[in-house]
């Protein structure tokens, strides 16, 4: 039996046309039928780092009996000119998740994979207290099950108040060792039964680091960003503006 948590996410590679760019994470989302891939924005175009892939692909199961078997999608980032994917704002400024939506007609016959719905996200954000143990479902450094293409899990803990946007932004803390390639990973916590019996927190965006850190004299802090999950209720409701030049306005905690 394989733990169900492991076949929501998927490895996201980024490339302009032919040529190879980054590794990432990715997850799916599904809501009133439809099909989404959750990722960080700044893994689809990111301007600071001059990241501008054309297209990425995804990794799916496309054997439910036999998990060695997998097959790639590749999704094209551009219709017409204009990117295909819905990102997010609030009074913070930009949110560092974006969703594209999956035609579930070309999945391959078979696919095996999980998805996390809006009955898996925290509604009440003072159940989950600071210290609380969480996992980083992901690709870090590309590393993954290369047999049966799984991720690895990591383990993290809630660093800062949950439910209060730290620093202003919509984002809350994480104290665990992540690497690259985690971009676009699930935070998750255990709760309940059920075929998916975890609460989906928030999406690793990246390392939080100082800038008056002593590069030789003091270690990294350790911690991570991770954005409110619940912006995904915004992003994948039905007519949500899709393209950079129209993010969508998030509700966002308090």
């Amino acid at each position: 039996m394989i733990e169900p948590l492991l076949l929501t996410t998927t490895r996201v590679s980024t490339f302009d046309d032919t040529r190879a760019l980054t590794g990432a994470t990715g997850f799916f989302f599904s809501r009133d039928a439809r099909l989404f891939l959750v990722t960080s924005r700044h893994v689809l175009f990111d301007k600071p780092t001059s990241h501008f892939p054309n297209r990425v692909e995804i990794e799916l199961h496309s054997d439910a009996a036999n998990l060695t078997r997998s097959t790639g999608l590749s999704v094209l980032l551009y219709q017409d000119g204009k990117s295909i994917w819905r990102q997010g704002k609030d009074d913070g400024g930009e949110i560092d998740v974006a969703v594209i939506e999956l035609d579930r007609a070309v999945l391959p016959k078979g696919v095996e994979l999980a998805c996390f719905t809006p009955a898996h996200l925290q509604r009440s954000l003072d159940e989950v207290e600071v210290g609380r143990s969480v996992l980083v479902v992901g690709f870090p450094l590309g590393f993954h099950d290369t047999l049966h293409h799984l991720p690895v899990v990591r383990q993290a803990a809630i660093a800062s108040s949950f439910g209060l946007r730290f620093q202003g932004q919509g984002y809350f803390l994480t104290d665990a060792r992540t690497h690259r390639g985690t971009s676009g990973a699930p935070v998750v916590l255990r709760h309940g039964e059920g075929p998916l019996p975890w609460k989906l927190l928030g999406v690793h965006s990246s390392r939080m680091d100082m800038g008056s850190r002593d590069q030789e004299l003091d270690e990294s802090l350790g911690l991570n960003c991770a954005w409110y999950a619940d912006i995904l209720l915004t992003l994948t409701e039905a007519g949500a503006p899709a393209g950079s030049n129209a993010p969508a306005v998030a509700r966002g905690p308090r």
